[in-house]
């Protein structure tokens, strides 16, 4: 499945050192269990890349953290609070190959693979990855692999997943949309693009929250709810402030902008998370990979105007889930 990120040549060898590409020859290490197979951005003099900033930042504030998590059992039980990873733990079906991209600390990652699923995780962080990888040790969990990769140039043969899942990532990208039709590329023919997005009008309160921050050295934290629950240790609370308020760079999307992006890589849309239809919400018990026609343009500005209040909360994020024919 592997593929050397440098060259594209598929397939590496392995090696006492690590890693070796047959066709270039260059090889990559392998550290404690982790392939290092981040290859750097080869773009034109001038053009943008923000890759190094975040992957610094990252490094040093890794999120989300195991604070909370000191069994399999609590992990379960945490993500299952939420709607979207209950969804798909009920949903993609056993033997399935997913990859997320973007894994972070990798807890969606090892959440599913409880299941009899084939999970890798991938990052630019290596501090993250880490985490991810030592929970997964503790725990057993032997059915998930992570590695370090940089999701423009990818280390999977194209067509390898029947899931690839990229939940809050692109947006923190120079170039979304290349990121978008780069990691499509890894989707087998029916198999499924679920990606995550910061929404051009959920991020407004949590931008004028960001400019009071800045504006009065992090005073009035509390204008957050996640920074006021009482319930969430501080080692979270400080990872949430970063992530949300600290950040290098985002970009803001729409669903409308998702939908053309579906069509220029031959992709089908399925379905988003809010609907992007008005007054037809998410109810535990729908299909996140049954497609449905998308709302005309009047009825998604409806839904995405709505986004300004339900982005109090989640930070302003919507889901849109595409399927390669």
């Amino acid at each position: 499945m592997l593929r050397c990120p440098r060259c594209g040549g598929a397939g590496l060898e392995a090696r006492a050192d690590g890693l070796a590409c047959g066709g270039c020859g260059q090889t990559y290490a392998v550290e404690d269990g982790l392939p290092l197979l981040f290859w750097p951005n080869d773009w034109r003099e001038g053009q943008s890349d923000v890759t190094e900033t975040v992957k610094a930042f990252y490094e040093e504030t890794p999120f989300p953290n195991y604070d909370d998590f000191d069994s399999v059992g609590s992990l379960a039980e945490k993500a299952r609070q939420g709607i979207f990873a209950r969804l798909l733990d009920e949903q993609v079906p056993p033997r399935a190959r997913v990859l997320e991209v973007g894994c972070g600390t990798g807890q969606l990652s090892n959440f599913l693979s409880i299941t009899n699923r084939t999970i890798f995780g991938a990052d630019l962080c290596l501090n993250s990855l880490r985490l991810g990888r030592d929970f997964a040790r503790r725990h057993s969990l032997d059915r998930v692999q992570f590695l370090q990769m940089n999701l423009f140039r990818p280390a999977f043969v194209e067509k390898s997943f029947d899931l690839v899942v990229s939940n809050g990532v692109l947006h923190h990208t120079s170039d979304p949309f290349l990121a978008y039709k780069t990691i499509a590329q890894l989707v087998k023919p029916g198999g499924f693009l679920l990606v995550g997005l910061y929404h051009r009008y959920g991020r407004l309160i949590t931008d004028a929250r960001r400019l009071w921050f800045r504006l009065s050295g992090d005073r009035l934290l509390s204008l957050d709810p996640n920074l006021r629950d009482a319930r969430k240790s501080s080692a979270k609370k400080r990872a949430w402030l970063a992530d949300q308020y600290k950040h290098p760079h985002e970009s803001k999307h729409t669903i409308g902008q998702t939908l053309d992006w579906i069509e220029k890589i031959g992709f089908r849309f399925v379905t988003s998370i809010p609907r992007s239809k008005p007054f037809a919400p998410f109810a535990p018990g729908d299909s996140l990979f049954e497609p449905e026609e998308p709302g005309n343009a009047i009825e998604r500005l409806m839904v995405e105007t709505g986004a300004i209040l339900r982005g109090s909360r989640e930070g302003g994020f919507f889901i849109v889930i595409a399927q390669r024919p």
